[in-house]
């Protein structure tokens, strides 16, 4: 559960650091006001798909003792390589975007990868929280 508790709080912190690169990366760069870059959403894909799931992640672990499970191990891994090489591949693209240069297939692919390892993790956090749900092991309060 800590270690839920530790990636909700810095998906939490590198959210917010997020808009303000973004806010201060467009505006230092002349960037016009109102055309579309990517950085206009890492933020709100941190908080969201961090910040938020790991929360909800930490609730549902200490309802139902999903962290001492192997898959459930996978899933935090994995999930997290997901967001880190989705939200990575969002900064690198919105910001050549902001730079006026023209992004590449290399970077939507290593972008597609991210989406399949949360995807994957998801189905894994799933297949844990059924075990435990079906089986009716809610951990009781001490």
């Amino acid at each position: 559960m800590k270690k839920s508790f530790s990636a909700a709080f810095t998906y939490m912190i590198i959210g917010v650091l997020a808009g303000l690169f973004y806010r201060e990366f467009t505006e230092a760069n002349d960037f016009p006001e109102g055309e579309f870059t990517q950085l206009a959403v890492v933020h709100t894909h941190l908080l969201t798909l961090g910040f938020i799931v790991m929360l909800l992640v930490l609730a549902l672990d200490k309802l139902f003792g999903l962290s001492g499970s192997r898959l459930f191990s996978w899933f935090f891994w994995l999930y997290n390589v997901g967001i880190v090489l989705t939200v990575g591949m969002m900064i690198w693209h919105g910001s050549l975007t902001v730079l006026g240069e023209v992004s590449n297939a290399m970077i939507a692919g290593i972008a597609g990868l991210g989406h399949i390892a949360l995807s994957v993790s998801l189905v894994l956090f799933f297949l844990a929280l059924r075990k435990k749900v079906v089986n009716g092991r809610a951990v009781t309060a001490e």
